[in-house]
């Protein structure tokens, strides 16, 4: 269902910039910065979601009613791209964060759940013994990785068959065929209601201390007491137990310094796209190509090869794997900047008339940095997922994964902001925009590459201190 629901979000977003452009009649820039704009809200509506999820609702409860505002917005869409000439430009809106609204929801809460059906999230690994604790370890990142393979999947056969169809068939068939999909996805959870496993974590009784949950969080902040005791446990078990705001609180600082490969993240999809050929948009889905190859390899190639060189026998942990996503980006942003001032050198000079065009690279020149990007995203995201997921209690586990979905949703405003704030100070009399000049001698998205691997290297640093003396799970 996660496969079919990024098939369905991506069938849509994917080409949003040129439907805005070419048939909304929106600038490239109102057009780039509304979808930067939708994209960033959809990463933080999760983590309000989760909060009601955890606090308020259940989460069966929560994919219901996200699922059915989902496709709802999705039937909108479709609706607004037939009917376009007879409504008002500005209407496009409502239903496009329509979406928004239902995938907030949508995609914490299913994640979960999906993790609670395998009982990998539970508590109690302790009192299971470390044989039992370490084979749903194994489980637990076996899930995460396949789950974000199903995902990448998905995004894959949405940008490829959906662009085709919206370019060569029409809009109105290539917006309808994702939200029946989504359709389809949402009919799929309903009939299989009755295998699932609703589970009940401990502390989440009854709705009346589930409603209060958020409230003895914020009391645990200020107090830094753990919360009370639940019913299967005794106030000994209860002292012993770090607080819920204590564990909030330790988890900010490596939430903050992620947002750095957040705003990396989104490299491929912004500049570079100038590197390369407009007639290639093959090499962008590189990066899917080279996540969905790798994760069926990670068990029996990465994993011992990690055992031989660490002599261990449990591969790398979770923050390791973290780290490792992040020197790579580092590297791929590194090599971007390498290849990026080749291409510029490449330019030739002015007064050649057409010949002085910046050249564009050929996939041979631009698959390293994608393909390495790939890879990182197969450490450090699904990294993120399982350590946010686990570091939480059990009854704060979709939180847990807003939390995770959140640091893309502010890295890409991160991004935004950082990109005007180089254009303002690198911007001088005869070229506005700086680095980001559309005049090939005056540009330097090189130097964005070596500011931003350098950001990320020290962002790794950091990383690394913050794990030294992080005391969770």
């Amino acid at each position: 269902m996660a496969g079919l629901e990024r098939f369905a979000n991506k069938g849509v977003g994917s080409n949003l910039v040129t439907y805005l452009t070419d048939v909304v009649g929106m600038s490239t820039a109102a057009a780039a910065k509304s979808v930067i704009t939708w994209n960033g809200v959809s990463f933080m509506l999760p983590l309000a979601s989760a909060i009601l999820a955890d606090s308020y609702w259940d989460r069966y409860s929560t994919i219901a009613i996200s699922s059915l505002l989902y496709v709802l917005g999705m039937v909108a869409v479709s609706t607004w791209a037939l009917l376009r000439t007879r409504v008002p430009r500005y209407t496009w809106f409502f239903p496009l964060y329509l979406t928004s609204l239902g995938q907030g929801g949508y995609q914490p809460a299913l994640q979960a759940f999906g993790a609670d059906q395998l009982g990998i999230g539970d508590d109690d690994d302790t009192e299971s013994g470390m044989t039992a604790a370490e084979e749903k370890g194994k489980v637990k990142g076996m899930f995460f990785r396949w789950w974000y393979f199903g995902m990448c999947s998905g995004s894959l056969l949405g940008n490829s068959i959906m662009s085709y169809i919206q370019d060569n068939f029409g809009w109105g068939l290539g917006f309808t065929i994702p939200t029946a999909v989504m359709a389809l996805s949402a009919v799929a959870f309903f009939c299989c209601t009755p295998l699932y496993k609703h589970t009940q974590p401990k502390g989440k009784g009854d709705r009346t201390s589930s409603s209060c949950s958020i409230l003895k969080v914020l009391k645990s902040i200020v107090a830094t007491e753990p919360a009370a005791a639940s019913k299967d446990e005794s106030q000994d078990e209860a002292a012993l137990r770090p607080s819920v705001g204590k564990i909030i609180l330790g988890l900010l600082p490596i939430w903050a310094i992620l947002l750095v490969f957040a705003v990396i993240f989104q490299q491929p999809t912004t500049f570079f796209t100038k590197q390369g050929n407009a007639d290639e948009p093959h090499v962008r889905r590189s990066i899917t190509v080279s996540i969905i190859m790798l994760v069926p390899m990670y068990d029996r190639m990465i994993i011992p090869l990690a055992n031989a060189i660490t002599g261990g026998s449990e591969g790398i942990t979770v923050l390791q794997r973290i780290g490792v996503g992040m020197v790579l980006s580092t590297v791929a942003m590194a090599i971007a900047a390498l290849v990026e001032s080749w291409r510029l050198r490449r330019v030739a000079p002015a007064g050649a008339g057409d010949e002085g065009a910046t050249p564009r690279l050929s996939i041979f020149w631009l698959l390293p940095q994608y393909v390495l990007l790939g890879v990182s995203d197969v450490f450090t995201v699904v990294g993120m997922q399982e350590f946010f997921y686990t570091q939480v209690p059990a009854t704060m586990r979709t939180i847990g994964i807003g939390l995770y979905l959140s640091v893309f949703g502010v890295g890409g405003f991160l991004g935004a902001l950082m990109i005007t704030g180089i254009e303002v100070a690198t911007a001088r009399h005869g070229n506005s925009r700086g680095w980001f000049s559309d005049d090939p001698p005056e540009s330097h998205l090189d130097y964005f590459y070596w500011f931003l691997a350098l950001q990320c290297f020290i962002s790794f640093v950091i990383f690394t201190r913050l794990c030294k003396y992080y005391s969770g799970k």
